[in-house]
């Protein structure tokens, strides 16, 4: 299957939590149907990304970045590559290549919001951000790469450090409690 049909697949059987994000639903498969090429950077009307807020063991604490360009604190998370098979395989690839935490996993369930914003690729598009969930193991280690952000840091969950937008914080707050939930879940299975 190629990313463009994981991404498709994905998105359709995503239940979206409000009226909002399925707007963003709809519209997200209305551009994957219409650009054959939409899920890479060249597509200048906009593109798939894929992200996550990393939270750790506990739930507690979130790695953010702090972005190079547009200096505030955000959520892992980028371009999708030609060697991505899914989207879920994209955002662990993004989550540790940003991060350096080795032995991510991703919450199940699929992704936990969409969000579109403009930005600055080839003149001017859209990205249309499926955002997930991912939990560090319990020894996990930042590692910071300069090539990928200029810092890197663990925070609280309810205490995120400035700058930072609402989009970063709310993914943060809806991954805190998808890993609130999945541990309550996983205590009671076990």
């Amino acid at each position: 299957m190629s990313l463009h049909a994981d991404a498709r697949a994905v998105l359709s059987a995503w239940t979206a939590p409000d009226l909002r994000q399925e707007e963003l639903r709809r519209l997200y498969l209305e551009h994957l149907d219409t650009h054959e090429n939409g899920m890479w950077r060249a597509c200048l009307p906009g593109h798939i990304t894929a992200s996550s807020a990393v939270i750790s063991a506990d739930g507690r604490h979130a790695v953010l970045t702090l972005h190079r360009v547009h200096r505030m604190w955000l959520q892992t998370g980028g371009h999708c590559e030609p060697e991505d098979t899914s989207l879920a395989g994209a955002v662990l690839r993004e989550a540790t290549e940003e991060s350096g935490i080795r032995g991510l996993t991703l919450l199940p369930g699929g992704p936990l919001r969409l969000d579109r914003h403009p930005v600055p690729c080839g003149g001017g598009s859209f990205h249309l951000d499926v955002q997930y969930a991912v939990l560090a193991p319990p020894d996990a280690v930042l590692v910071r790469d300069p090539d990928e952000s200029a810092d890197l840091g663990w925070f609280p969950v309810d205490d995120l450090p400035e700058p930072t937008d609402e989009v970063t914080r709310s993914l943060v707050r809806a991954a805190a409690e998808a890993v609130a939930a999945h541990r309550e879940a996983s205590a009671v299975e076990g």
